[in-house]
């Protein structure tokens, strides 16, 4: 696949020539200086020493610290009283902090901000060129990048895209999934009782006492002590978790409030959830969530508009798929200016990928 080329600052020229280092001040613990400097999704550059770096891993909405001379991006809740936390508000390199947003534009190629109809994401935009880059940028990334997936539980609700979606896992066009409970949840109603909240996932015939269903499912995988266990006791093999298990994929399950049980593995403690996203995210070189509108925020707000890999800087690709235009703009409101919306039913969605790919 042929990427956007990266085009990098030129530093030789004014003003960014004769800008001046970055400027810190010593952090609390857990608490920054009031003039702060606050990351964003693009590539940035900071001067030390008279050298311009750029920021390696970074996360919209965080501190930077200098350390040993290497700026590092940093959660405010993780700084240490002492950490030289980079302080100024401008980020044109008049403070020694270059926010380098126009990185991946052809100049040639920009379009002029005339007057044009059908500029959003709604359900009459056409996503046929969305899903032929999709297809592209999928096959390029399961040997030469890392996919992360962020799904909601209406992914395992429909028989045809449970079955898609575990069928991406087991061909290697997932490298981490990120869900919460009742993703999980239902996954393994369906793999046990073949329902999703107690409605028969293909034929959509509810069951009597089907409420349990779900209830029961999480009650035997606590039993079990872990969804690998509960699999192997009875003998379940299909469905997403399944999948998951069987191939080794990392997979974190993000707590809520609103949790029933919750499951083994799932992380209650909400920072503890953020910091085993961020591990993923900071690998990730396209991301696909569907139909959750908190993970993807989430996950969005974690995620840069580019990545580091052997083949040099390059976009990471990021996608919010859902039935409701609110949700898919929400992202990019929030701001992850970068991330692509498509506006569909995610169980034709998954289907209609795994077939393609």
């Amino acid at each position: 696949m042929q990427f956007p080329a990266f085009i990098a600052p030129d530093f030789s020229k004014e003003p960014l020539l004769s800008a001046p280092d970055v400027k810190t001040e010593a952090a609390g613990d857990g608490f920054l200086p009031e003039n702060f400097y606050a990351t964003t999704i693009y590539p940035e550059y900071f001067k030390i020493n008279g050298q311009w770096t750029m920021l390696h891993k970074s996360r919209m909405d965080c501190a930077v610290v200098i350390r040993e001379g290497i700026p590092v991006v940093t959660e405010p809740r993780r700084v240490k009283a002492g950490d030289q936390v980079v302080v100024g508000r401008k980020d044109d390199g008049s403070t020694g902090v270059y926010v380098h947003a126009n990185c991946f534009v052809d100049p040639e190629k920009k379009q002029n901000a005339a007057f044009a109809f059908r500029t959003g994401q709604s359900r009459e935009t056409s996503f046929s060129q969305e899903y032929d880059q999709l297809y592209e940028i999928l096959r390029h990334d399961k040997d030469h990048g890392y996919i992360v997936w962020v799904l909601g539980p209406a992914c395992v609700f429909d028989h045809d895209s449970r079955n898609a979606m575990t069928n991406l896992i087991k061909k290697g066009y997932c490298d981490c999934l990120f869900a919460g409970n009742a993703l999980a949840t239902h996954d393994l109603e369906a793999a046990l009782l073949h329902t999703g909240l107690g409605q028969d996932i293909y034929t959509k015939k509810q069951v009597e006492n089907g409420h349990y269903n779900h209830l029961h499912t999480i009650n035997l995988v606590r039993k079990a002590g872990s969804i690998k266990q509960f699999l192997e006791e009875h003998k379940l093999d299909t469905g997403v978790m399944h999948a998951l298990t069987t191939t080794n994929t990392p997979f974190v399950l993000a707590g809520s409030i609103r949790d029933d049980g919750p499951l083994p593995e799932v992380i209650g403690n909400v920072y503890e959830a953020q910091n085993a996203m961020r591990e993923h995210t900071r690998k990730a070189t396209a991301v696909i969530c569907l139909a959750t509108q908190l993970h993807t925020i989430a996950t969005g707000n974690m995620t840069p508009s580019y990545c580091e890999t052997e083949e040099g800087v390059r976009p990471v690709y990021i996608y919010s798929v859902d039935i409701s235009e609110f949700a898919v703009n929400k992202l990019h409101d929030r701001g992850s200016l970068s991330v692509k919306g498509m506006v569909t039913n995610i169980q034709d969605f998954l289907v209609n990928l795994e077939r393609n790919l």
